[in-house]
């Protein structure tokens, strides 16, 4: 899950405790002025012992609100109440499970709240039905106390992305006259590519991971009162020959039907949210978005806009597929990934004017991650990391930093995301590869990319 934890965020939380958080968290909703709703505390506190209230209810007045609710009797009253036992029973243990995700064996410490059966409180449910959980007592609640900030405007739309290594989500709601604002963003490393190369099909065990996300994911939408939720699959849903057995899953589970998104219209989403907002004077632009299956090169003279677009098939699951590193690489795997990429950048050199380009940018989990890795982050800042400057110097540095790592000892790091490590060291030479070849000197990395683009294209914000 993404662990991502913006400065202005800690203080903001800080201010709604009245106190100094002591776990480990992330936000997984805001509000309409973007103050966080609902943050994700990590299983263990700072001394290592169990913290089982995964999801925290931090807007003072959605507390308020819930706890008037809960003042009237409620607790007792839906803790009694025989017609939906079953269900709080299944709420218990899908919180016990996602739990456990984050860390193995904290499955065992009870469900909503660590509640092993009943309801502790409202606001532990209800905190958990906006993340996403299927939480009966947590829908009951929102229908009691929404609106919590009245006049709140509407039209939120959501996006799903599931790419080859991870499943994303961004909610944003319009703003008249300014940039929207976000209301949750997330990521799961699901790796729903594992094998696809190789095989040709979706995994079953890869599709249920999936799955499993992209249901969640589609709640919190709902939840937030998205208007509209999109979900759209990439390279390697499309290179699958059982696509259709995928798509089928995601229909019988969400009620809505998935995009299968080809290269041409990946790279376009990708150049509108990786270039929305930069100085057109700056360009041309040259844009690597570099996933899990494919990783598209876009050149626009103008942001948002553009004029040349290859998806290429290398990616940093298929690289480390094909090459099959030892653990750690050797430098025999290193010549192998630089080898590997050498051809598909032969073929984006003849199809886009690479080197017309003023300004190259960099988007995707390993452009964003080997930054946070160079810049030696405590946290994953993306405010820190977004539009900053990455050098091919530093790049190359710890790209050799991280490849002299064991897998595990990479997975260690505070900015890796669970479920990246023992595919980074491909996608960095990618990265690297392709600054080198095309002559840039630095990188402009972009925390937006397909995810923004495809909400962004769903309001028709350019």
């Amino acid at each position: 899950m993404s662990g991502e934890l913006r400065a202005k965020d800690f203080e903001a939380v800080r201010r709604q405790l009245g106190r100094e958080p002591s776990v480990p968290f992330s936000v997984v909703a805001r509000c309409s002025d973007g103050h966080p709703l609902v943050i994700r505390d990590r299983p263990l506190d700072a001394a290592g012992d169990p913290f089982p209230t995964m999801y925290w209810l931090t807007c003072p007045e959605a507390v308020k609100a819930v706890s008037r609710v809960e003042s009237e009797g409620w607790i007792a009253r839906l803790g009694s109440d025989p017609d939906i036992a079953a269900d709080v029973e299944a709420a218990h243990r899908a919180y016990a499970v996602e739990r456990g995700e984050i860390v193995a064996g904290a499955e065992a410490w009870g469900g909503v709240g660590g509640t092993r059966r009943g309801i502790k409180c409202l606001h532990a449910h209800y905190a958990y039905h906006l993340a996403g959980g299927d939480d009966v007592v947590g829908r009951w609640t929102a229908g009691r106390i929404e609106p919590v900030h009245p006049g709140e405007p509407g039209g939120r739309a959501a996006a799903i992305d599931q790419g080859t290594n991870s499943t994303r989500i961004l909610v944003i709601e319009p703003r008249s006259g300014a940039d929207p604002i976000e209301i949750s963003r997330d990521m799961v490393i699901t790796r729903l590519g594992q094998g696809v190369d190789d095989t040709g099909t979706l995994a079953p065990a890869a599709i249920e991971r999936a799955i499993v996300v992209i249901s969640r994911f589609t709640r919190r939408a709902h939840a937030l009162h998205a208007e509209a939720t999109r979900i759209a699959a990439t390279s390697a849903v499309r290179d699958a020959a059982n696509r259709d057995t995928f798509l089928s899953r995601v229909r019988d589970v969400t009620g809505i039907e998935p995009e299968v998104i080809d290269g041409d219209h990946e790279a376009a989403l990708s150049f509108l949210g990786g270039t929305r907002g930069l100085a057109p004077a700056d360009g041309p632009f040259l844009q690597i978005d570099l996933g899990g299956g494919s990783t598209e090169f876009v050149f626009g003279r103008t942001p948002t806009v553009v004029d040349h677009a290859l998806s290429t098939q290398m990616g940093s699951v298929r690289l480390t597929e094909r090459v099959r590193p030892s653990d750690p690489p050797s430098t025999e795997d290193l010549e192998a990934f630089a080898t590997s990429i050498e051809p598909f950048l032969d073929e984006v050199e003849r199809a886009v004017p690479v080197r017309d380009a003023r300004a190259f940018v960099a988007a995707g989990g390993a452009a964003t991650t080997l930054q946070a890795c160079a810049l030696s982050l405590e946290r994953y800042d993306p405010d820190i990391i977004h539009r900053s400057i990455l050098t091919l110097a530093e790049a190359d540095r710890t790209l050799r930093d991280l490849a002299a790592m064991t897998n595990t000892e990479r997975a260690a790091i505070p900015v890796m995301p669970k479920g990246r490590g023992d595919v980074i060291v491909a996608g960095a030479s990618i990265l690297v590869g392709a600054m080198r070849r095309f002559g840039f000197e630095e990188a402009l990395v972009s925390e937006t990319d397909i995810l923004d683009g495809l909400a962004l294209e769903r309001l028709g914000v350019r």
